[in-house]
């Protein structure tokens, strides 16, 4: 339905729009003055790290000690090297493309093992020692020696 566009009903848009803004203004004033002060603004933060509308209860408070925190990467015992050699069997080894696996007999646990990691030559179910180390998409197996 089109609408006409003569200047009657222009200027009845334009009324009924200032009614309207007017309404919306004195809603708002009378908001202002029924309960929208600082208290009603408050969240606070319970123990468990959840807003909340009411203060946490002081009996609830624990102190903790400044000293106690620490900040950044906790410190690590040094590692004993024979507690990184591993045994394991290799489930898998392909010398065309030049990788394979190794299940740990520990946590039985596949590795990725790249040729370059080889100290000699093995086949799929050798067993064999090599060492644990993280590489950039997980665990790897590296100084693999056949038993």
């Amino acid at each position: 339905m089109a609408e006409t566009w003569n200047k009657k009903e222009r200027e009845k848009k334009k009324q009924q729009n200032k009614k309207e803004k007017a309404e919306r203004k004195q809603e708002r004033k009378d908001n202002a003055k029924s309960g929208n002060d600082l208290n009603s603004m408050l969240a606070y933060l319970d123990e468990n790290g959840n807003l909340s509308s009411k203060p946490p209860d002081p009996r609830n408070r624990v102190e903790i000690n400044a000293e106690d925190i620490e900040i950044g990467v906790p410190k690590q015992e040094p590692i004993d090297p024979a507690d990184l050699i591993r045994t394991g069997v290799v489930t898998f080894f392909n010398y065309t493309k030049g990788f394979g696996f190794i299940r740990d007999s520990q946590s039985k646990e596949s590795l990725f093992v790249h040729i370059n990691s080889l100290q000699e030559e093995v086949k799929e179910n050798d067993r064999v020692n090599f060492e644990r180390q993280m590489g950039p998409k997980g665990a790897n197996a590296v100084n693999v020696k056949k038993l």
